[in-house]
């Protein structure tokens, strides 16, 4: 077996030279047949003999201790086996990680947190039981608003430090223009289609954790702590993941209780997490207040800008919502200030969830750009062009690559963006008042960490295997196709194992890191196989050509199963953040346009059309691709429209933690929503060329939508959701 390591983007690898007609292109997904046909294994289904079915029995109260819980109703359901509250292992509340270290404590943290799981033959019997279990507590005043608690600002949490470059002050006050504006957003819930839900079971003396989750590696490691089991008796499986968001990118506290369950009780056992359950057992993204400043000159060139706000989190938590992470290097200025403030509640632990940052950063700094350009009587496109740095304006670094403006030009051509914005309110059809908005969008793009090993069997099929997984994302297809981009095969001749903690380690999805990591990695390992196939035809990488299962060097053509020689060639390709992530500023670029439609009479908005125009590097698959970022425009359509769980501030509950209540956007919400391109593969960024989708889409999404309601209605809106009620006063007459 050979192995290759490299820092990712350090050199030109074999994509340079390969055969350029799979890569990019909409390559129906892979693993689609199986989808659909219901032949794809998810957490909850395919149980082994014998299983058992759990419960979690959460906190009645937000703050306090626990006193004492009878189980003694709930063991007389018929069909109980257990109810486990006495294992110094139980988790309680939840960090970062979900599965946060604090244990053998009776202090509530938050409602909803785990203190007890019963265990049943049948899931209805757990949860019957369950609902039967009285906790008894001792309540104490708790700390719910986040309005009515003190800021911290020199705290050590998260991974975003302060940022003061400059006179930030001196500066906003010698600007003859500035904007001074704070804006809100509320907590948003990661509510994936398939629930958190996990199946466990020992094999032997290993550990067997089939689950939902996006980063198994990382979930190999906490289970393993969490249970004091060495890493390698730990196994985790997730082939097959039915969205995200953040919300799985850990361990839940009810893997943990079922592991210990399965243990206690040496039999399988299954949890899935009901949909309330989920706002308390899964990570939220904080609800936030950000205080934008920008000053400039009349020419609108920006001097000064200051983004800075305050996130939650609760005692136990090692998360902070990054807010002005995607403003970082978006505009000009020589004097800049970046920061985020804690607050401490007793709510359920906040965490990463889609673009955490960039997702809520940008709709207020996008809503100030639309209206300083009002302000300036500038089109909001002009403002941007005028203050597009040419390098870093924050840490001095040059762009990677950087098609910002063309992203503007090409949604604007595409769009029909006029050469004159109209009035406020000034077009009408009928009784609806019509109004267009845009917004830029960003994402940070990163490399970590990954490795993939890649089998060219002697019969000239190819096989790629890490632990990455697909969460609906595209991950089995875009490795196909990046495998067979360098091996020059078929698609349908490369094989994808995913999803198992046993092979190679990679980056898994989070971050919008996981494709551009694993096909790096994949890419190394197929370097490696080409290399070998150039030897033996007596030839030099450069020389070689790979097509149709054939290769060809210097007038020599052989078939891949004649210089195999039946035997297969293996290579595991490991790719890291290289010298040029370090040197250079990289991220995704893109521009949203929006069209609403708000009615005159009773305020409800419609979003006509959308278009966003997107700079990611070397498209892998522009169908999943596309896939990724219409999903985020949709999300962005959600939230500016509708998305907000609320907090009962007396009690620590959320009002509205279902689908009954929490609102998301639902087919009828949606327009037709266009998904563009603008390529150029980024050397620098990894090996393979390519920089993140996955959250790039919501960025600056949910902003285009607010400014273009500001456009037909003349109502500035800086607090999301934009509901009836923020509308109907402020309404001009029909």
């Amino acid at each position: 077996m050979s192995e290759q390591a490299i820092d990712s983007g350090e050199r030109p690898g074999v994509l340079a030279r390969a055969q350029k007609n799979v890569l990019g292109t909409p390559l129906p997904r892979v693993e689609g047949p199986l989808k659909v046909t219901g032949r794809a294994p998810y957490a909850y289904e395919q149980a082994p003999a014998g299983v058992a079915y759990a419960a979690v029995v959460g906190a009645p109260a937000g703050a306090g201790r626990v006193t004492a819980i009878d189980d003694a109703a709930a063991l007389a359901v018929p069909g109980v086996v257990a109810v486990l509250r006495d294992d110094p292992r139980m988790p309680v509340g939840e960090g970062n990680s979900r599965a946060m270290p604090a244990r053998g404590t009776d202090r509530i943290f938050h409602h909803g947190q785990p203190v007890a799981l019963v265990v049943a033959e049948t899931q209805a019997a757990a949860r019957e039981a369950a609902a039967l279990v009285h906790v008894h507590v001792d309540r104490a005043a708790g700390r719910f608003d986040m309005d009515g608690e003190p800021a911290q600002r020199d705290h050590k949490l998260g991974f975003l430090p302060a940022i003061d470059v400059g006179d930030v002050d001196a500066a906003l006050a010698a600007a003859p223009v500035v904007l001074d504006e704070h804006y809100a957003t509320p907590v948003h819930f990661p509510a994936a289609l398939e629930p958190h839900a996990s199946t466990v079971w020992f094999d032997g003396d290993v550990l067997t954790v089939r689950t939902s989750n996006q980063v198994i590696g990382a979930a190999r490691d906490t289970i393993a702590k969490a249970m004091g089991l060495p890493a390698e008796r730990v196994r985790v499986l997730a082939p097959y993941v039915g969205g995200g968001f953040g919300g799985k990118t850990g361990v839940g506290p009810e893997v943990i209780l079922a592991a210990i369950a399965a243990e206690r009780l040496g039999r399988p056992v299954k949890v899935a997490l009901p949909r309330r359950d989920t706002a308390y057992l899964v990570h939220h993204r904080s609800a936030t207040v950000q205080h934008v400043r920008i000053g400039c000159d009349h020419d609108g060139v920006i001097s000064a800008f200051e983004h800075t706000g305050t996130a939650a989190q609760n005692d136990d938590g090692g998360f902070l919502e990054p807010i002005p992470f995607g403003s970082l290097p978006l505009y000009g200025g020589a004097n800049r200030r970046f920061r985020t403030d804690l607050v401490r509640l007793d709510l359920p632990a906040t965490g990463a969830v889609r673009a955490p940052g960039e997702a809520i950063g940008t709709f207020a700094v996008e809503c100030a750009m639309d209206e300083l350009a009002e302000r300036l009587g500038l089109d909001p496109i002009e403002l941007r062009r005028r203050n597009e740095p040419d390098r870093d304006p924050t840490n001095g670094k040059p762009f990677s690559t950087r098609r910002l403006t063309d992203c503007y030009d090409e949604g604007a051509r595409r769009f029909g963006w006029p050469d004159r914005v109209p009035k406020p309110g000034s077009v009408r059809d009928g009784e609806w008042l019509i109004g267009i908005g845009m917004a830029a969008a960003l994402r940070g793009n990163f490399t970590v960490e990954a490795s993939a090993s890649v089998r060219l069997g002697a019969d000239g099929r190819a096989m790629v295997s890490c632990d990455m997984t697909d969460i609906g994302t595209g991950t089995y297809t875009i490795l196909a196709q990046t495998v067979a981009e360098v091996l020059g095969l078929d698609p349908s001749h490369v094989d994808v194992r995913l999803g198992d903690s046993d092979l190679p380690r990679s980056a898994g999805s989070g971050g919008s890191f996981g494709a551009g990591s694993a096909a790096s990695a994949a890419v190394l390992a197929c370097e490696d196989i080409v290399a070998e196939l150039a030897r033996r035809m007596n030839a030099s990488p450069d020389e070689l050509t790979l097509a149709d299962g054939r290769a060809s060097a210097g007038g020599r053509d052989a078939s891949l199963v004649e210089l195999l020689r039946g035997e297969a060639i293996d290579a595991i390709g490991k790719s890291s953040p290289g010298a040029q992530a370090k040197k250079t500023s990289q991220a995704s670029h893109g521009a949203h346009f929006a069209e609403v439609a708000v009615n005159a009479v009773t305020g409800e908005v419609r979003v006509r059309r959308m278009l966003g125009v997107f700079d990611v590097g070397r498209v892998l698959n522009r169908a999943t691709a596309a896939n990724q970022l219409i999903g985020g425009m949709v999300w962005g359509v959600s939230y500016a429209l509708g998305e907000a769980a609320v907090v009962d501030t007396r009690s620590g509950r959320f009002v509205n933690p279902d689908f009954g209540e929490y609102h998301v956007a639902v087919n009828a919400d949606v327009p037709q929503i266009e998904c563009h391109f603008i390529e150029e593969i980024d050397d620098a960024a990894n090996q393979a060329g390519a920089k993140g989708v996955g959250e790039l889409g919501i960025s600056g999404a949910g902003a285009a939508v607010v400014n273009a309601i500001y456009n037909a209605t003349g109502i500035r809106v800086r607090d999301v959701p934009v509901t009836l009620d923020t509308l109907l006063a402020g309404l001009p007459p029909v």
